[in-house]
């Protein structure tokens, strides 16, 4: 099989240990959290639980899978469990704003829908930025659709609105700058 496995991180100061995140990763992704902890949620939780005296427990949930099967399984278990912004229990912060849109009142929105979105959407964002890293002249939105397959095959104009709307969250972000100087009409984006 594959060389990712998905895992948990618990509280063992709640009885039940409850999990608090959730992650996929491969060698000793699992637990680096651990050895310095980030100044998220999920940092301070395991500053917490080792000031207490205790050891955060680290769960292997599932091993041998490919990258493709860890990231629909974190997905998935994540919007099982729910984030803190969302009224779950884990601190992943899969929705960045932690805000919701105000959608129609009659349209039906299931469970756990916005952080797959979300988390599709941030992988997304990494491969973008990637490419854009590799590329020091910097690249077009086209060049984004065309490289990483998110080209639409809609019989309109707008074959490249969803890289050019990703571009648009990385400057909006400061990880992407617009370079217009280097280009001749072309709208360029490149790494700050």
């Amino acid at each position: 099989m594959g060389s990712y496995y998905v895992y948990a991180l618990k509280d063992p100061t709640s009885n039940p240990a409850r999990a608090f995140y959730i992650g996929k990763g491969t060698g000793t992704r699992a637990y680096d959290h651990l050895v310095k902890p980030s100044e998220t949620s999920k940092g301070l939780r395991i500053r917490e639980i080792l000031e207490s005296g205790s050891n955060v427990l680290v769960t292997m949930l599932a091993e041998d899978l490919t990258e493709q099967q860890a990231i629909r399984l974190e997905a998935e278990l994540i919007s099982a469990f729910g984030t803190e912004a969302t009224g779950g229990q884990l601190t992943n912060s899969v929705v960045p704003s932690g805000a919701f849109v105000q959608v129609r009142g009659a349209l039906n929105v299931p469970t756990g829908v916005r952080e797959r979105a979300q988390i599709g959407l941030a992988l997304i964002k990494e491969a973008i930025l990637e490419l854009a890293k590799a590329n020091s002249s910097g690249i077009t939105n086209s060049d984004a659709s065309k490289a990483l397959g998110l080209q639409s095959d809609y019989g309109g104009g707008s074959k490249d609105y969803l890289a050019f709307s990703v571009l648009g969250l990385l400057m909006r972000e400061g990880k992407l700058r617009r370079d217009d100087s280097a280009s001749k009409g072309k709208h360029i984006a490149t790494v700050i």
